[in-house]
């Protein structure tokens, strides 16, 4: 990750960014559709692939470092950075899919966690929700002069508060978090999924975050495989991962990769996202 300090940007550059973030949507929308057993993952990166270029955006992922994907599709135990290619997708599989573009020279980068076909186990079910609950929970606590510790905490709280409900403990990846984004896909401050209130840098108007917690069935420990990229749970338990990338103003967030600026979803928080269309 670049490290330069966070970005500020201006109400016109993060409107460039909302561009970017919908027709990120609309990708991971067309691949969340697609998804079916049967279909590679090399299948389903040309799905996010055409979206993106057809709508005049261009992948950074692809060519990342070297990464030869426009999407990361990490599968059952794999955590991220799964790359595609010619593996099946299997009846009963978890997949996640992490996504990002460029409009303009501004990028936007989310993911979302689906199962293959109808899920076999109540258990992943729960992990996915609890997996989009912290995420979401730790963009509600997102503000302009609040502590980058409240979203964290935030983020923590919640995990813990659906293993409470649902009967078991998730493993919190530890290492791997959101990060600041702009006119790069990953920049400061690094964004962990735990932390302590009222701690850590202070948000101010102008910056933007992808937050994305990453959770387990089993622990929380985690490996890279020899190809350099994909991590998968050492244990082999299955892994969720959702990310969303989210605007900060004086007067409120935008949530740039969701259709409707995460109304929805921050509604029960009493959160009501500002418009930037």
């Amino acid at each position: 990750m670049a490290r330069s300090g966070p970005e500020i940007k201006s109400r016109e550059q993060l409107q460039t960014m909302r561009a970017s973030g919908l027709i990120l949507a609309s990708a991971l929308d067309a691949m969340r559709r697609a998804v079916t057993p049967g279909m590679t993952t090399a299948e389903l990166d040309q799905i996010g692939s055409d979206v993106i270029t057809g709508a005049g955006a261009i992948s950074n992922f692809k060519g990342y470092h070297g990464f030869t994907g426009t999407i990361c599709a990490s599968v059952n135990e794999e955590i991220v950075h799964g790359i595609p290619g010619e593996r099946v997708l299997k009846a009963g599989d978890l997949i996640s899919i992490d996504c990002g573009c460029i409009l303009d020279g501004w990028h936007a980068d989310s993911a979302i966690s689906v199962h293959v076909g109808e899920p076999t186990d109540q258990a992943e079910v729960d992990l996915i929700a609890a997996t989009e609950n912290s995420m979401w929970a730790g963009i509600a606590a997102i503000r302009s002069g609040g502590k980058l510790g409240e979203v964290t905490s935030a983020i923590e709280g919640s995990v813990k508060k659906s293993g409470r409900a649902d009967g078991r403990r998730y493993g919190e990846v530890d290492g791997y978090g959101g990060h600041g984004i702009g006119s790069a896909m990953h920049m400061d401050p690094f964004v962990p999924n735990h932390g302590r209130q009222h701690k850590g840098l202070r948000l101010v108007s102008g910056m933007a975050l992808a937050i994305e917690p990453m959770l387990t069935l089993g622990t929380g420990l985690s490996d890279e495989l020899d190809d350099g990229w994909t991590v998968v749970t050492r244990d082999g338990s299955r892994a969720a991962h959702t990310e969303h990338s989210v605007a900060i103003l004086d007067e409120g967030i935008c949530v740039l990769t969701a259709v409707d600026g995460g109304a929805a979803a921050l509604a029960p928080y009493g959160v009501v996202p500002v418009s930037l269309d």
